[in-house]
């Protein structure tokens, strides 16, 4: 569906609990990084910033001998991008796992 000013959801104020400044309405990108250098698989694995996240498993030996084709092949990144509406049928509980794949988004 697409922004519609006189459709409440679009429009409506959500008070938020955890994120600050994000406003109804307004359109976001969300990243989750992986990595073969980093944590993936751990509760760290979506740290910020987004560095931490990526390396944080990497000794800086190990990291100072890698070219940019070595990191470019051992890191990635989904993103999607989102229009915060306030409408629960939109609710979607769990971000932090990784890109929505559910349905036709994802694909």
């Amino acid at each position: 569906k697409h922004y519609d000013a006189n459709d409440e959801k679009f429009i409506k104020p959500y008070e938020w609990k955890h994120c600050v400044g994000m406003e109804v309405g307004e359109t976001y990108e969300v990243h989750w990084p992986h990595s073969a250098a980093g944590a993936c698989g751990t509760v760290n694995q979506y740290q910020t910033p987004f560095y931490d996240g990526v390396f944080c498993n990497l000794p800086m030996e190990a990291f100072l001998t890698l070219g940019a084709q070595d990191i470019a092949s051992a890191v990635g990144v989904h993103g999607q991008v989102f229009t915060i509406v306030n409408d629960e049928d939109y609710y979607y509980g769990d971000m932090i796992r990784g890109m929505i794949v559910d349905k036709d988004m994802g694909k």
